[in-house]
């Protein structure tokens, strides 16, 4: 099967990445932050980049597992915390494929001058269809139109960019000079920030199927992080020196938007606009590759019907993206999207929880396997090949931990307990599950008499 190497797996990263976050979420975070925005992105940014190097280790550590974070707490937890965690993400990632969909398909509506929901829906519908049947064809095919489409989308935001460079106000009062809700305003917004950056794990999926495994998997999920902080940081700043902080409102096309104040010419407004419907189809199609591999691994791995973990001709998990498709499509007709947005939120940040959490426990199962085995009849020690190591462990784990609990503190009510309802709904079906199957119960004494 051809392997993709580290431009296409870093394609994978970006094309998840900059998505509908830069194109839309740009303008909510300054919308609750003015100019804290621009704190918020480069503190998530932050965050981003610790838990990019955790999905490095953990992805060199793991080079077969196709389940991403999931399958780290797999294997570092056992099933009981696998099960929760992967149900959570791959619910997260179907969530995320239908609003950003839905994103492509109000863009497109709008483009042609129809505002009927007959339009926009049928557009998320049909995007969908069509990435199904990319993806069908193999992750090099996958791979080779998500390169097409960043490096477009990146080009577009490069010449957004320039734009404000020479028409935008560059002062300290326009650029600093308006924080919205003081530092609840920047959590508020920090939280936000970080959606946007989430889809870089969509990488450690791939593993299996990258030139040089763990190791090549580490440099892809780092420099499409490093990629996309660089480029959210310069496009706030050029929103915030087009527009003040406190004249911008609650705006689904903050680019355009920006642009319209200042009086663009039409052709960048064109070009915006088709920025923004490469950007969601391109984020889409690395979201389905995502969710669809988390369910092929949970079923390799016997926590889901074995239908999920068949694959076609192209080395494609066939039965589990049409699944995500199918799931996709019936979550546009949810409802209310901002609960389905919720539960993309609570899936993916609490499968970030669970990455930290899962490196140090690996960490402890690899130094005690040294322990045990560490000298060999040569008197050389046990080496671990091509596994990348974070650096400044357990620091930065810690931190990303509890970075990650405040983000959580700072979540609407209406997220919260969303997500508290489907990890119960999750623990019951776990234990039903485990029931039907008649496996034993597994007792733990913590403490001795």
């Amino acid at each position: 099967m051809a392997k993709i190497g580290l431009a296409g797996a870093t394609a994978i990263g970006l094309g998840a990445i900059i998505g509908a976050g830069i194109f839309v979420l740009s303008g909510t975070t300054i919308n609750l932050a003015g100019s804290g925005a621009l704190i918020a992105f480069i503190i998530t940014g932050f965050v981003a980049v610790i838990l990019a190097l955790e999905l490095g280790e953990l992805s060199s550590e793991m080079p077969r597992e196709r389940g991403a974070t999931y399958s780290f707490t797999y294997n570092a937890f056992g099933s009981e915390l696998g099960f929760i965690g992967g149900i959570l993400l791959y619910l997260g990632y179907v969530a995320a494929v239908a609003t950003i969909a839905l994103g492509f398909g109000t863009y497109l509506s709008s483009a042609i001058g129809e505002s009927s929901q007959l339009y926009t829906y049928g557009f998320s519908i049909l995007l969908m269809i069509a990435l199904m049947l990319i993806n069908y064809r193999g992750i090099k095919n996958t791979a080779n139109t998500d390169l097409v489409l960043v490096v477009f989308k990146i080009l577009v935001l490069v010449l957004f960019i320039l734009f404000a460079v020479f028409f935008g106000t560059w002062t300290e009062h326009q650029i600093t000079g308006f924080f919205n809700g003081g530092m609840g305003g920047i959590f508020a917004a920090s939280v936000i920030a970080l959606f946007a950056y989430a889809g870089f794990q969509s990488i450690a999926s791939l593993t299996p199927d990258i030139e040089g495994g763990g190791r090549t998997a580490a440099k892809a999920i780092i420099i499409s992080v490093v990629i996309s902080m660089i480029l959210y940081v310069g496009v706030t700043v050029s929103l915030l020196a087009l527009i003040p902080g406190n004249q911008f409102g609650l705006v689904a096309n903050p680019l355009s938007y920006a642009l319209s104040t200042v009086h663009a010419p039409s052709w960048l407004f064109v070009l915006i606009t088709i920025g923004a419907l490469v950007a969601t189809t391109s984020a889409t199609l690395s979201m389905m590759v995502g969710g669809s591999r988390t369910l092929y691994q949970m079923s390799v791995d016997g926590l889901l019907p074995k239908s999920f973990d068949r694959l076609n001709g192209k080395k494609a998990p066939a039965n589990a993206l049409l699944l995500t498709t199918i799931l996709g499509i019936a979550f546009l007709f949810a409802g209310n999207i901002y609960i389905i947005a919720a539960i993309s939120n609570f899936g993916i940040l609490f499968s970030f929880l669970l990455t930290g959490l899962a490196l140090i426990k690996i960490r402890r199962i690899r130094n005690h396997y040294k322990e045990k085995r560490g000298i060999l009849g040569d008197g050389s020690t046990v080496k671990f090949k091509n596994v990348f190591q974070m650096p400044l462990y357990p620091y930065l784990p810690i931190i990303s931990i509890i970075a990650i609990l405040i983000f959580f503190y700072a979540f609407p009510n209406v997220v919260i307990s969303t997500g508290l309802a489907l990890t119960l709904a999750t623990m019951i079906v776990y234990y039903v599950l485990r029931e039907i199957k008649d496996r034993p119960v597994i007792k733990v004494r913590f403490f001795d008499k």
